[in-house]
């Protein structure tokens, strides 16, 4: 089977790991049905910091083609990503395409390959933030409505896909298979241990953990200006580190805003395993990041979301993560109730015991097994 994998940006790489290692025991245990995976890397997330130490640390195969789109709008962007990808699958021929998340690189990918007729796995499938007002939002509705096989990593986003009418179309097939930054987390944290010295050298284990990187906070001045301004307030009472997302930077540089102050650590976007290393010793964590409240969920973490919404709402239903928007007083009181809650990871099974990325990987093969060479639905010249 030959599988093209489209991946552009930072979450993409850390749940692409998990699926590349359960292809790599897949064709060891099985060398006479073997899955070839061709990665493609679109641009999107071009800073060295947000893309090349992932490939470096995190066991990922070179991507085979890289398309280097970056720095664009989001009309633009998907645009050149859908065009380049368009000659890339109608030269390779895929048998089918796996994207992952929700950023502009999933949905270029999905309609690049649904216009094709190439089957599309979408990893991730069914998460919904119920704001369209949200790219993000936008970007995975669209791709669910392309994918045939859709990855849910929880009962909530079979739930959401349901409502939505998916499963009446006849060729999709809809699995909760857990979530696959459960898999890499696994993997990789008994050997984060000290990547992140540098950053909290001289921080008594238990400082605050932020990061800010969303569009509708960096884009909107005055709420950038508020949030940060609560933030310098809460750190002169207990000190807080910032990897700060190149977005965040751009952002508070056109506003005129110094991020370093009294209690604010500033470093630069970090690796997998130094963010690891950092959760691990953090006594909270404050994000508007998807990925990073299920990762501080992973390893014990109390978390305050700045959003007025969460599409992990099993971990707030669990009273692991709190919502608190963006007002000063809610975000104040969040932090108040969150600070020193216990977590425990092992109260929610839903996210699967660390085999999401195998479950995924028997799917697609044993659908590639079932399929004659005239059965399989590539038409290279099918669009009008």
């Amino acid at each position: 089977m030959k599988l093209i994998t489209i991946v552009g940006a930072r979450p993409q790489f850390i749940k692409a790991a998990a699926v590349s290692r359960a292809i790599a025991r897949h064709n060891h245990r099985h060398p006479e049905r073997p899955l070839r995976e061709i990665i493609v890397h679109s641009g999107q997330h071009h800073d060295a910091n947000m893309s090349e130490v992932f490939f470096q640390e995190m066991e990922i195969p070179r991507p085979d083609h890289t398309l280097g789109i970056h720095t664009l709008g989001h009309g633009a962007m998907t645009g050149r990503m859908l065009e380049s990808l368009e000659t890339l699958l109608r030269n390779e021929r895929p048998d089918a395409v796996l994207v992952y998340g929700d950023t502009n690189t999933t949905l270029a990918g999905a309609l690049a390959a649904v216009k094709l007729h190439i089957p599309v796995a979408h990893v991730e499938a069914g998460l919904r933030s119920f704001n369209r007002a949200m790219p993000e939002e936008i970007n995975r509705i669209l791709t669910d409505h392309c994918a045939t096989w859709l990855f849910c990593p929880t009962p909530t986003a079979v739930e959401n896909l349901t409502r939505e009418g998916v499963p009446q179309r006849p060729e999709v097939f809809i699995q909760h298979c857990g979530d696959v930054m459960f898999d890499t987390i696994r993997h990789f944290a008994p050997k984060a241990e000290g990547a992140a010295i540098r950053h909290r050298q001289g921080l008594a284990a238990g400082y605050w953990l932020c990061t800010l990187h969303r569009a509708e906070l960096t884009d909107d001045p005055n709420r950038l200006r508020q949030v940060f301004a609560t933030l310098q307030e809460l750190a002169r009472e207990h000190p807080l580190i910032l990897p700060l997302h190149p977005r965040t930077r751009q952002a508070m540089e056109r506003l005129g805003i110094d991020p370093h102050s009294p209690g604010i650590r500033i470093t630069p976007p970090v690796g997998y395993l130094e963010m690891l290393d950092l959760l691990k010793h953090a006594g909270l964590v404050l994000t508007d990041s998807g990925g990073l409240q299920k990762e501080a969920f992973f390893m014990g973490k109390g978390c305050v979301t700045l959003r007025e919404e969460t599409e992990w709402t099993e971990l707030v239903s669990a009273g692991c993560n709190l919502l608190a928007g963006f007002s000063p007083d809610a975000l104040r009181q969040a932090v108040m109730t969150m600070a020193g809650r216990r977590v425990d990871p092992t109260t929610l099974t839903i996210f699967g015991q660390g085999e999401s990325s195998d479950r995924i990987v028997a799917t697609l093969t044993a659908w590639n097994a079932s399929q004659s060479v005239n059965q399989k639905v590539y038409k290279p010249h099918a669009i009008a």
